[in-house]
Parts: C-alpha cells; sequence; structure tokens
C-alpha cells in the first residue's frame, strides 16, 4: 500500500534490536554511553570526547522553532478515495477516476497558542491535509470553521498580536487588545458569531468538521476556470463542548484531542471524512450579494450545491511525533496542477506566509523532509543549501542549454489564464460588495435556542472582561447589525442599552 511506504523509512529509522550496536550520528560504534572521558577518574572532562560533544550538541538543538500559529497539533496517516472523476473540471490527477487512492497525511491543531496549551481552548482549530499524489504534493489547509475573522493578509500580523499574550503585562493573552481590534472590523462578526457558539471549541479532531475556508479555482485540460469550495464532512458524529464541559475536561486533562485520535485509530476505530466542493462560474458573481472570494462569507447552498469528491480514512498512527507532526510542513502554495488559488486577499498573502515560515523553521530545504517529500520523482535545477539531502547529479544545473536538457517544461501544465476587466488599474481598496453582518446574522437564527444562549453567555462573558466600553459598545454595533435579537440580548448582558451603540450603528 502507497500510504505504508511513506511511514516505512521512519519505521526502519527509529526500530532498533537490542543486538545492534550503539553507534555516534556518522556510524562509528559507542564504547561507553555512560561516563564522559576525563583525566583519571575524578579529573576534568576532555574535549576530545567527540560522542559527549555530539549527544550534547544533538540534545541542544532537539527543539526546532515553534510555529507562531498552530502550534500545538496532532496528526495521522490516511488515504483518500475518490468517489467521482472530475477531469471534466480539473486536471488534478488524484481526482481524474472513481476509487482512485492517494496516501495522504493530516495534521490537526489549535491555532492561537503554545504548544502546551489546553486543547479546550475556545479557538479554531486547523484541518490540514497533505495529499501525496503521482504528480506532486497537494496541501489542503483549512480550519473547523468555514469562514475567517479578516479578509486581508495585511491585517494578519495584527491579528495575530492581538491574540497573542501582552508584551508587557507579564507575557499573558488579554481580552481587551483582541476586542480593541475587532471592534474596528466589522468584517469579523460572522466569525465571532462562530467561535462564541460551542463550535468554538469541538469535543475532539474526530468529530470535527473541516473547511478549506478560501476560494480555490479548478481548471480543466482546456483552460476552463471553476471556482469552488472545500468542506470536510465527518462520517463520526459532528460534536462540540459546551464552556462547562471543556473546563471540567481541562481541570484533568489538557491533550485529550490527542490523545482520542492517537487511542481511537490504535484500536483500529479509524476515523472518516467525507469530501465535498461547492462550484460557482466567475460570470456568476455579480448575481450575488458578496464577493464570492471573500474569506468572512460562506457559499449557501442555494447559491453553490455540494457535491461529494471523495472519503478520506485515518488508519496510521506517526510512529516518531517530532519527524512526522512536527516537521510536517503545510502551505496553500503546494498545488498540483488543475488547482490554482483563486483572487482572495488573504488566500494571495498566504501563498508567502506560509512557505517562508517552513522555511524559518525547518531551513529551505523543507520540502526534503521525509514526511513532506513527494512520491514522485522530484526533478529540478534548485540545489544545494542547508540540508540538502535530495540526489543531485549531471553537469546541466541550468536552462537553457544547448546540450541534451535534463528537465523539459510540459506546456499542459500551464497556468490557466486570468481575465481581468479593462482599463483595470492596481488600487489599495476595501473589496466591493463588503456585506459584513447578513451571513452573522443568518447563522445566529439557524442556531436552536440551546446554541443561542450558550453564545449569548460565552461572548458576553468575553465582553464582559473588557475594561473600554467604548470597545464594548462598537462589538455590540456590529452583532446588533447582524440581527435586532442577537445585539439585544448582548446588550442585556453586558448591561447596556440600544442608545449606548447608536453613534456606532451603520448608516
Amino acid at each position: 500500500m502507497l500510504k505504508k511506504s511513506l511511514a516505512l523509512g521512519f519505521v526502519l529509522a527509529t526500530s532498533i534490536s537490542f543486538a545492534q550496536t550503539l553507534t555516534t550520528n556518522s556510524g562509528a560504534p559507542v564504547g561507553d554511553n555512560q561516563n564522559s572521558k576525563t583525566i583519571g577518574n575524578n579529573g576534568q572532562v576532555l574535549l576530545e570526547d567527540i560522542h559527549l560533544i555530539e549527544k550534547l550538541a544533538a540534545f541542544d538543538r532537539e527543539r526546532i522553532p515553534e510555529r507562531v500559529v498552530h502550534a500545538r497539533g496532532a496528526g495521522a496517516f490516511g488515504e483518500f478515495v475518490a468517489s467521482a472523476d472530475f477531469s471534466d473540471v480539473t486536471m488534478a490527477d488524484f481526482l481524474s477516476q472513481a476509487g482512485k487512492k492517494t496516501p495522504l497525511f493530516v495534521r490537526f491543531s489549535t491555532v492561537t497558542h503554545q504548544q502546551g496549551s489546553p486543547e479546550t481552548y475556545r479557538d479554531p482549530r486547523g484541518f490540514a491535509v497533505k495529499f501525496y499524489t503521482e504528480e506532486g504534493n497537494y496541501d489542503l489547509v483549512g480550519n473547523n470553521l468555514p469562514v475567517f475573522f479578516i479578509r486581508d493578509a495585511i491585517k494578519f500580523p495584527d491579528m495575530v498580536h492581538a491574540f497573542k499574550p501582552s508584551p508587557i503585562m507579564n507575557n499573558a493573552s488579554d481580552p481587551n487588545r483582541v476586542f480593541d481590534f475587532f471592534s474596528n472590523l466589522p468584517e469579523s462578526t460572522h466569525m465571532l458569531t462562530w467561535l462564541f457558539s460551542d463550535y468554538g471549541i469541538p469535543a475532539n479532531y474526530r468529530q470535527m468538521e473541516g473547511n478549506g475556508v478560501h476560494a480555490y479555482k479548478w481548471v480543466n485540460d482546456k483552460g476552463e476556470v471553476t471556482y469552488v469550495k472545500y468542506k470536510w464532512v465527518p462520517q463520526q458524529a459532528v460534536k462540540n463542548l459546551t464552556q462547562e464541559e471543556a473546563n471540567k475536561i481541562q481541570s484533568t486533562a489538557i491533550e485529550h484531542a490527542t490523545v482520542d485520535l492517537y487511542t481511537e485509530i490504535a484500536k483500529g476505530n479509524f476515523p472518516k471524512w467525507d469530501l465535498y466542493v461547492q462550484m460557482l462560474k466567475a460570470e456568476d458573481f455579480a448575481k450575488l450579494d458578496f464577493n464570492p472570494v471573500d474569506v468572512t462569507k460562506i457559499w449557501p447552498e442555494a447559491v453553490a450545491k455540494s457535491v461529494k469528491v471523495g472519503t478520506m480514512t485515518l488508519n496510521e498512527n506517526p510512529s516518531n511525533y517530532f519527524q512526522q507532526v512536527e516537521q510536517a510542513a503545510f502551505s496553500p502554495g503546494t498545488l498540483v496542477p488543475g488547482i490554482e488559488p483563486s483572487e482572495d486577499k488573504l488566500l494571495q498573502g498566504r501563498l508567502f506566509s506560509y512557505f517562508d515560515t517552513q522555511r524559518h523553521r525547518i531551513g529551505g530545504n523543507f520540502q526534503q523532509v521525509e514526511v513532506n517529500r513527494p512520491i514522485n520523482n522530484v526533478k529540478t535545477y534548485n540545489q544545494d543549501g542547508y540540508m540538502s539531502m535530495r540526489k543531485q547529479e549531471g553537469d546541466i544545473n541550468y536552462q537553457p542549454s544547448t546540450n541534451k536538457p535534463e528537465v523539459v517544461d510540459n506546456a499542459k501544465f500551464k497556468y490557466s489564464k486570468s481575465v481581468f476587466p479593462a482599463g483595470t488599474t492596481t488600487v489599495q481598496a476595501k473589496i466591493d460588495k463588503e456585506n459584513n453582518f447578513a451571513q452573522a446574522g443568518e447563522l445566529y437564527r439557524s442556531f436552536s435556542k440551546k446554541d443561542q444562549d450558550n453564545l449569548i453567555k460565552n461572548l458576553g462573558g468575553a465582553l464582559n472582561a473588557v475594561q473600554n466600553k467604548v470597545i464594548v459598545k462598537k462589538m455590540i454595533a456590529h452583532f446588533y447589525q447582524a440581527d435586532k435579537a442577537y445585539g439585544e440580548r448582548l446588550l442585556k448582558a453586558t448591561n447596556l442599552n440600544v442608545a449606548d451603540i447608536q453613534e456606532f450603528i451603520k448608516k
């Protein structure tokens, strides 16, 4: 099985029989791993004890920089089975025939908190899938929630800074900073409604939905473009936690979701998700009252019906957490022919940022690490650098060449042509059709009474922790414009009234 072959290198590297001789990293036998070389029994340690120096040096470098976001994570291997032939809308090879199997690796994560933080925090959850296709790796990088806080990558560092600990308050997180930021971003209203509902704390990773969040382009062999959005639907029932349930779990365990995933796979209870896509053509965009590549919006089913693409099964635990989970590197720019990014402003920035952070964390050759390595042959003129491990040979490492070239282009895989309106100029401006509040209101009204009550309790409690009441008024004005009852209940929860927020309501 292809999936098994991916993990084979790790198994061989980590399985040590008792008959083997301990060696240095360069393979030399070690005579004594318990005592350093000294001048006599009680003298100074000698610098010439190479094994000691190598052992300490390796220990000093065991940790790589923590991810700025998505630091705490869990992972597993599995496979994806396509449910139909989608070659009429995309050249992506792994979707070219029904029943086609593709090995994959998945990393689930919390987003804003550090590695050792509890998995019960109210926080989006990362849902990143690496498909090892026959035409290269494809990373479908998303979250459990279908939308996001911001729509432009230029705000991303600011958003993360607001969520992260205060630089002066004993390195502690501060809700005053968080809501100060979002009170000035009405586009965040939809995402905050999701986050402060019970969907903000999934019960575990197995019973959690996943979303590609962004719109992408599927391109067929004729160059025709279809815009798509992805959604992972678990075959296990979706389960979330109330704040009280999360507090109870957190009192006894901080990594309950990681343990749950590992334990269930080890028992043979392999979790499964069905992958669905929604499709839109560019010519349909003008008919909508929102921008379809705006990451703060969903595509309603009435606009774009969901179509099943295939099923993912996770059936193998990592054999080494650091090598396979911590060093796993994802980017929405890891694409295959037939799948391209849309014009989504946040996605466009992530195309740079995610690759760049992996080069910082793991090095310029992070794609050569086993868990990130494609299963197909890699031939590129990129070479050398820190931890270069890919086999390189031959005299021609440039193009073009009069001699027989070692690498040739394939016109079939050129990027699709993008058509822009005549007279388009470069701008720095808000998108058309912001429509910041409508979908947040629809989401609130779709919740059951219990879910609405929990949302008001969670969000009201968070706003009551904010000291600057102008910030609170601005935030509630956003929710009031999404749904009058939603805003009125928050006003009551924070001991305010409609008159307090009138000046912040969009005219």
